[in-house]
């Protein structure tokens, strides 16, 4: 089961990689809005890998409360950069 463990960590290090670098050359703030999204879900997928490995359910209120807290700023912040986007 480690094997596993590794390969989907080993997996969402790469996809963490690739979203930094999206992050960092986005051509515009709705692309590095999109980004960080799929940073945070990444940081709770690899917390959620944590909690399997250690079988410590004592996070599982937390992950959810960086989940929601991670689609609420970046549903808020593309609805700023619409609107700011609009007054151009």
């Amino acid at each position: 089961m480690t094997v596993v463990f590794v390969v989907v960590l080993a997996m969402l290090c790469l996809a963490g990689a690739l979203t930094l670098v999206r992050l960092l050359r986005g051509p515009d703030t709705l692309d590095r809005i999109a980004a960080l999204d799929v940073f945070v879900i990444l940081i709770v997928a690899a917390a959620s890998v944590y909690v399997a490995i250690y079988r410590d359910g004592s996070n599982i209120p937390l992950l959810a409360a960086v989940a929601l807290l991670g689609f609420v700023g970046s549903a808020t912040a593309t609805r700023l950069a619409e609107r700011r986007k609009g007054h151009r």
